[in-house]
This record gives C-alpha cells, structure tokens and sequence, in this order.
C-alpha cells in the first residue's frame, strides 16, 4: 500500500522521532496499511518507552540510529514532527539524497482522505472524545480506524500500542491538531468543535484555523457552551445546556462519577468532572449523526476505560488519592484540579512545565489558574520545566512562575528535582487527599506517577 502527498508516492515512510505519542501512532497506522515503516528516536533505549518500541517493532517497524543510516536504508520520505529541527542527522541526509520530508500532518491527512474521517478539533479534551467514540462506536459495530495522539487503556488492555488501530469500516477518528496550524490540511466527514482557549497560540488565532477546517468539513459539530467557538455554519449544536441541539435533560452528578440522562436513558461517565459530562454528550452527538442506538451508547459509555494519563486515579490503602493527568495548559490545569478537588477536600498538585516556549507565552494564565482554583489547605509543587532538547531560549524557570501566583494555598514551592518532590509530599500527604500530578511530553512521568504511588503507599498514618 501507499499514499500520495504532494505527488509523491510513498510505501516506506521512515520517521524521526518515531517513539513520540503522535509519531509512533502513525508508523502504527503505516505500517498496518502495509507500508514498510522505519523509524529512529534519540530516546529509543531509554527504559520509560521500551513498551512503545517493543510493540512498534512487533508491528514490523524498524529502528535505527539517528544518524542517517535509516534514510540510507530505502526510504522515499521522511516524516518529522514540529519538535524535529532541520539540523537532524537523518534530514541532513534526506536532504542530501534528494528524498523528501513531510511534517506528520502530511501524512496523517493523506490518511484520512481515504476514510470517511471525524475530526476532533479544540483545545481541551480531544483525546478523550475520540477514545469515547472510539469505544462508543466499537460497542455499536461501526468498527472504526483510529488515529489518537494518546493511548487508550481499552486498546493497551488487548496488548496493542493504544493509539492506533485498523477497523474493518471507512470510518477513521483523528484529533485535528490546533499547536502547529495543520489542522487545515483536513478535509472530513465530520468536525466536531469542542472548545478553545489560550494554549499554543492566540485565541484568534485558532478560531480562524477552526474557521477553515469547519469550511473543509461535510458536518460540522460545535459546542455550544463555548460561545468563543461561534464556528460559521455549525451543522448541529452539543452541550450541557438546553440551547444546544443534542443534550442532556436532567444531569444528577459530576463527582465521583457522571450522570447525566436522555429521555428514559441513563448515561453513566466513570470518571468525574462537568467537563467529562460535556466530552460524552459531544461523543455521543456524534454516535448519533451516525445513527447509533443511545441504549447501546449508554451501555458501552459505563464500561469506558478511559486514556492513559489523563485523571487516571489510584486509590491507595493509605487512604491517599494519586491522580495522574496530562494537564499542560490553564484550562486543562483548572479542570484537573477542579475535578481533584470533587474527589477530596484537599488537594497536592505537582505541575511540570512543558517546555520553556509555553511557560513563557503562558506563565499569566497559570499564575491566574493557580491563584484561582488553589484552596487555603491545598499546595501546589512546580518541578523544573520540562526541556525536550534543542535550541529553546532558557530565560525562564518554575520560580519565576511560582514568584505570579496570588493564591491563599499553603503553599507554592519548587522542588530542585523529583526526589526533593518526593520527599516535600511524602511529608504533607495523608489520609483523604488527593496527590494531582500534571504534565505533558515527558514520557518519564508515568515512571515518577509510580514512584509518587510506591511513596505514598507506605505513608499510612
């Protein structure tokens, strides 16, 4: 099999940066398509994506240094993402040997314009409504492909990567990526708007990107609890409130799980948070457009199984709640903290920065998050940004953020590393709180979520 971007016809894709969350989900793709898929990362031996590259490798990827010797190896494009730099040793000789180089995107709309695609578009939330559908309109036998830049437990459960998966129908679920602007390059069946908000760019900005892919879109879906949205042409209106097309008519909780009902259907969400009971109605909107029965959506909605870190929760018998979540931007860091704070009356939140870029454009609508949602008795921890590498300007640090919050918490501190974190939580963790870890890009934080579980686990008071 083989795809065409730009002319170009391609059958074996090599990808730089292959064990990253989008990256690693398109090889996945690729190479279920039957592409012959190779790939290199500068993590590749390191131990917290072993799984990633084993399961990769199963799939019949293969991996090499990045030094170029996989571009040499019979490659006809090479695929990067917004984070490989043009100084990359297997660019360097792509470009030398005249084989093209196609930013992910590229690839993944090429993808999709084989498909009878659903676009998951906003700034908050998509990796959890494409899971839902996903496993909604699994339950439902619409056997759709799936292409998700976060694992789903329900798919990790069956041994498989998680990301990616090959259904037998033309549907094909994709999140339509607003950070780097290649959202544009989509042309579906559907697009489904759920929200937006300062992130990686300006507001404005995204909503004349979201603009365009709603102008490329045969339905268009739009939240109509986020009047910011105001997409022209919105085909059908979702939410929680009675002025959208699909909702809820009666909505019992949101903590510690979601209830929430349609006429005599009752639709349980086991997960907690308002901003989970506007995810499954934009699921379940959908699933309707594509005439799914509610009973059979309510029934599979219960069994939902959730994403890999995000508000994934452990129950410790030392009575302490850890929560791991992948909240990176304000709004994300204030429905985190938010639902935590639905679960137990005090919380401890642990904050990575992700990368210097971001906390710079963003350390305002941290500080006002933080100083808003932080209780009297909560705390809040901020670990040293998180550096992926290159040539990021360095002018910024957790303290310079710590040093904007105007909070009444009981405290704002900034641990030199993850063990002085440790030992900082370990000291005020106790019985009925919740330990909140955020973060995103970094894969080691799953192994710092466990050691924060192993800590605590002995912290029986």
């Amino acid at each position: 099999m083989s795809i065409s971007i730009d002319g170009a016809i391609i059958s074996s894709p090599h990808f730089i940066g292959i064990l990253g969350s989008g990256m690693s989900a398109l090889a996945y793709y690729c190479r279920g398509e039957g592409m012959s898929v190779t790939g290199s990362d500068r993590l590749a031996q390191a131990a917290d994506v072993e799984e990633i590259r084993r399961k990769l490798e199963r799939a019949g990827c293969v991996f090499f240094p990045q030094n170029g010797s996989g571009v040499s190896a019979g490659a006809d494009a090479v695929v990067v993402s917004t984070a490989i730099e043009e100084t990359n040793p297997d660019i360097a000789c792509a470009r030398k040997r005249g084989i093209p180089v196609f930013h992910r995107s590229d690839v993944l709309a090429a993808l999709a314009a084989r498909k009878r695609t659903i676009a998951v578009a906003g700034t908050s939330g998509k990796s959890t409504v494409a899971a839902m559908l996903f496993e909604l309109l699994t339950a439902c036998g619409k056997s759709p492909s799936l292409i998700t830049g976060a694992p789903l437990v329900f798919l990790e459960e069956q041994g498989l990567l998680g990301n990616a998966f090959h259904g037998t129908s033309d549907l094909l679920i994709i999140e339509a990526d607003e950070s780097d602007g290649s959202l544009v390059k989509y042309h579906p069946a559907v697009s489904v708007f759920l929200n937006v908000s300062k992130d990686h760019k300006p507001v404005e900005e995204v909503k004349e990107l979201f603009a365009q892919l709603a102008r490329q879109s045969g339905c268009v879906m739009v939240n109509a609890d986020a009047p910011a949205l105001a997409i022209t042409g919105a085909t059908v209106s979702f939410g929680l409130g009675a002025d959208a097309a699909y909702h809820p008519d009666r909505i019992d909780a949101v903590s510690p799980t979601v209830r929430f009902h349609r006429g005599s259907v009752a639709f349980d969400v086991p997960i907690p948070g308002a901003h989970n009971a506007s995810n499954a109605v934009a699921a379940l909107c959908v699933c309707a457009h594509l005439g799914c029965f509610e009973a059979q959506c309510a029934e599979a909605l219960s069994l939902y199984k959730g994403v890999k870190r995000r508000f994934n929760i452990v129950k410790l018998v030392s009575g302490i709640t850890v929560i791991d979540d992948f909240a990176h931007n304000p709004e994300k860091v204030k429905a985190a903290i938010t639902a935590a704070k639905l679960l137990c009356p005090r919380v401890l939140a642990i904050f990575q920065p992700h990368g210097f870029g971001p906390t710079r454009f963003l350390k305002n609508d941290f500080a006002e998050v933080f100083s808003k949602v932080l209780g009297e008795n909560d705390t809040l921890y901020l670990l040293p940004i998180y550096y992926a590498g290159g040539t990021a300007v360095q002018d910024i640090s957790s303290a310079d953020l710590a040093s904007l919050i105007l909070s009444k918490a009981h405290g704002i501190y900034t641990p030199k590393d993850r063990d002085a974190c440790l030992a900082m939580v370990k000291e005020r963790a106790a019985r009925g709180d919740a330990v909140l870890l955020m973060g995103a890009r970094d894969p080691s934080l799953s192994a710092f979520a466990a050691a924060l579980i192993k800590t605590l686990e002995r912290n029986v008071p």
